[in-house]
């Protein structure tokens, strides 16, 4: 069964304007050399070994153009597929088909970019307690699409935006005068519910944060060794089993199983979403 849980409404909402842009007044090349009503049986295929990630808004991009096309997944959203796996079966008129190819093409050869480049992530640190984050170093636009095809991958969402969790970074702590005066301001603001999380790169800084109330915190650009030593005055702390710690800066696939190991909770990577390749994806019809 695909698992999807985007709200439908905003994939249609989405997908009508990718398809504006890329359709305009009209495609004219299948217009002027495909006679209406044309029928059609196609296959999406992966060209090369990938993690399947958004299929259920290419078959929207082929709903918003002909409800007639029928479009019938053959693998789960998630799924780890092979060259040459057969991902989706589409039947209807050619035209739609056609003309969705490319936009519909294109929103599955990133998701399953981003959901591939996350699984090897998350296979890194399997085994730790630690989870694979991603941040808001996103696409302008196709934040809510890349951070569903993060979790199809296996990873876990970061907050989605600014407005619905605080993460008081070096600039915010500059602009402040320290971790402990801008912890203090935002915890006296904050409703409950909302999550509160201070950046440091330090441990003179980390205990600053811990002193000023801090229960979870970021250590950003530190090595493992450093990572290792922070997870232990954090832990050694009362009730310090129960602070969130998240590691990021510098994290890749070669070192990110040493950070895991160092105890942290979660370990956040801006290259699921802002360096992920999109993998190799065609639409072939059957003749």
């Amino acid at each position: 069964m695909i698992r999807f849980d985007l709200d439908p409404a905003f994939v249609r909402e989405q997908v009508r304007r990718f398809l504006r842009e890329d359709i305009g007044e009209g495609d004219i090349t299948t217009l002027w050399t495909v006679p209406e009503g044309t029928p059609a049986r196609a296959w999406i295929v992966a060209r090369q070994p990938c993690v399947a990630a958004g299929l259920p808004v290419a078959a929207a991009v082929f709903a918003e153009l002909d409800e007639r096309v029928a479009c019938e997944a053959a693998v789960d959203e998630g799924a780890e597929v092979a060259a040459g796996a057969r991902l989706m079966r589409l039947a209807g008129p050619a035209a739609p088909i056609l003309s969705g190819e490319r936009v519909a093409l294109n929103l599955l050869q990133h998701l399953s970019g981003i959901a591939t480049v996350t699984r090897r992530y998350a296979n890194a640190v399997a085994g730790t307690r630690a989870s694979v984050s991603d941040t808001r170093k996103t696409t302008p636009g196709l934040r809510a699409l890349e951070k569903y095809a993060v979790r199809a991958g296996g990873g876990r969402n970061h907050r989605a935006g600014l407005s619905d969790a605080v993460l008081i970074k070096d600039n915010h702590v500059a602009a402040a005068g320290g971790v402990a005066a801008a912890l203090r301001s935002v915890l006296s603001r904050a409703p409950g519910g909302i999550v509160v999380q201070a950046e440091v790169d330090s441990l003179a800084q980390l205990a600053e944060a811990l002193d000023a109330g801090a229960r979870a915190v970021l250590l950003d650009n530190m090595s493992p060794g450093q990572t290792a030593s922070a997870v232990a005055l954090v832990r050694g702390r009362p009730g310090g089993e129960s602070i969130w710690i998240e590691s990021s800066g510098g994290i890749t696939l070669q070192n990110i199983r040493a950070y895991a190991e160092a105890g942290v909770d979660t370990i956040s990577v801006g290259a699921l979403t802002h360096s992920a390749p999109s993998v190799d994806l065609a639409l072939d019809f059957e003749s």
